[in-house]
């Protein structure tokens, strides 16, 4: 066999294993099921905020338009710092919604669930993973109505009274569109929460 023969061979056998190999599954820049954290990351959040919060108008589309309202947070650690609670009150759109957050001892990351009303439905799969620093993100996969998309969640300690929020979503793999994103204050517990929750105004 000549070595022009044998070299096409293997290119062959090479454009074969190729074609049997199972295509790698699209991922957005940064997207991973497997960020750790620390027990302590959400220490910070502790107790009262207030907030500026940004939805999007129209997902998905190109819009700049966005809402803007004011929403207050509480929230209250358990089981010594490894699960949280958060209730959010958004006074000007007469909802609320509240966040759990779970951290796994043995994988060390973070599970984030939210749930608002007026449905009241328990997002069945969280966002997963943890800070490095004072920034952390989470990812996790959702539907859109009936679009799937993968989720990110961004948050940064800023410092002893202000942090930031940020969800974001993909719908092609390729690129996240920043849907939402809330500024927060720290504010007096005392005027602002009842039992670790939102008073009503």
């Amino acid at each position: 066999m000549t070595p022009s023969s044998t070299q096409n061979l293997a290119a062959f056998a090479l454009l074969a294993a190729l074609a049997a190999a199972p295509a790698a599954a699209a991922e957005p820049p940064g997207y991973t099921l497997a960020r750790q954290g620390d027990s302590h990351d959400f220490d910070f959040l502790g107790g009262a905020w207030t907030t500026v919060q940004r939805r999007l108008k129209a997902r998905n589309v190109g819009s700049q338009e966005w809402t803007e309202f004011p929403a207050n947070l509480c929230l209250t650690h358990y089981l010594d710092g490894i699960a949280n609670v958060d209730e959010l009150h958004m006074p000007t759109l007469g909802r609320r919604g509240l966040t759990l957050r779970t951290f796994d001892t043995e994988k060390r990351q973070w599970s984030i669930y939210w749930v608002a009303t007026p449905l009241g439905r328990l997002d069945p799969i969280p966002v997963v993973g943890g800070f490095q620093g004072g920034r952390g993100e989470f990812y996790g996969e959702d539907k859109d109505g009936d679009k799937p998309v993968k989720v990110r969640f961004v948050w940064e300690n800023l410092d002893a009274t202000h942090a930031r929020w940020a969800q974001a979503f993909s719908y092609d793999d390729k690129t996240w569109e920043t849907n939402w994103t809330a500024e927060f204050t720290r504010a007096d517990p005392t005027r602002l929460c009842d039992q670790g929750r939102p008073r009503r105004s």
